[in-house]
């Protein structure tokens, strides 16, 4: 797949662009060289594949040459363009708003989310989104027609008070009425089995579910060896600690932590991508569209 130029992608230059809609055109344009093939299957005059026959297929599309081979049925899929519903879930807890380089975790969740929402409306995907807070905040229903009312309401968008992610990931469901696709963006501060009973829901419900975890640098680090007093983003609780005393055995739960995040999402079905934001977009776009084609080749 192609790769843009890392200058295309880096934090640093997209903290410096300030309308969302020219930001995920740039991201983009340099990410994809051509327009991209759908990764979905469909009904158009291009053949992809065989699948096996299961009741209530079409008998139009059985194969009756390969059956007179094999005296089995498969059925003809062909390549199509995309017309998924895409639901991207934004994390706007106050936790979110903390960040220690170019950007914060808030803003790469939402240059992510937009350049994102640009290539799947581009597919042809009906996008939509919801802001997750206390509760559902923002809330925007899938549609062809929805990118700009996507964007808009992304741009003005802002990360504060406590969170309540699985409460909200919960009622994604009523978001839409049919099942589609769910993108998550979170920094995960929930407990893992906690977080993957409420993805179970959305994939009982029929939907496919990519959560992308966003890390800032110095949470992944903790830098620093002097006293220091850190604040809860959301409860404004203070603790007092010394960083380069505590340093290993931090890592250490943090790791086990996100070890544990990833192995619930996974036992729920769903792809689990981690995302530093001191890295380039293209690693996550290449997730998304690679969770994408996988799903597709099991449909």
């Amino acid at each position: 797949m192609p790769t843009a130029p890392a200058s295309f992608l880096e934090p640093a230059l997209l903290a410096r662009i300030s309308d969302l809609a020219l930001l995920a055109r740039t991201v983009v344009d340099g990410f994809m060289h051509g327009q991209h093939r759908s990764m979905r299957r469909g009904a158009s005059l291009d053949f992809a594949q065989h699948r096996s026959y299961q009741p209530g297929d079409d008998l139009r599309r059985i194969d009756w040459r390969v059956y007179g081979r094999t005296n089995r049925f498969y059925i003809k899929e062909y390549e199509a363009d995309t017309n998924a519903g895409v639901i991207f879930a934004l994390d706007s807890s106050g936790s979110m708003d903390f960040g220690s380089g170019d950007i914060n975790k808030f803003d790469y969740g939402r240059f992510l989310i937009a350049s994102l929402a640009w290539l799947s409306q581009h597919q042809g995907d009906r996008v939509g989104l919801a802001t997750l807070r206390g509760d559902l905040v923002d809330i925007v229903p899938p549609s062809a027609r929805h990118l700009q009312l996507l964007l808009h309401t992304l741009a003005q968008s802002k990360a504060s008070g406590s969170g309540h992610l699985v409460h909200c990931i919960q009622k994604l469901g009523n978001v839409t009425a049919r099942p589609g696709i769910v993108v998550l963006v979170s920094d995960c501060y929930e407990q893992p089995d906690a977080l993957g009973r409420a993805v179970d829901s959305l994939r009982m419900a029929g939907n496919d579910v990519i959560l992308f975890h966003v890390v800032d640098p110095a949470e992944r680090d903790l830098p620093g060896d002097l006293p220091t007093t850190f604040e809860d983003a959301e409860s404004g609780a203070l603790l007092p600690l010394r960083p380069g005393e505590l340093r290993g055995k931090y890592q250490a739960l943090l790791t086990a932590h996100h070890a544990a995040i990833a192995k619930r999402i996974a036992a729920a079905g769903a792809d689990y991508v981690r995302v530093d934001t001191d890295e380039p977009l293209d690693r996550a776009l290449h997730a998304y569209l690679n969770a994408r084609l996988s799903r597709s080749r099991v449909r």
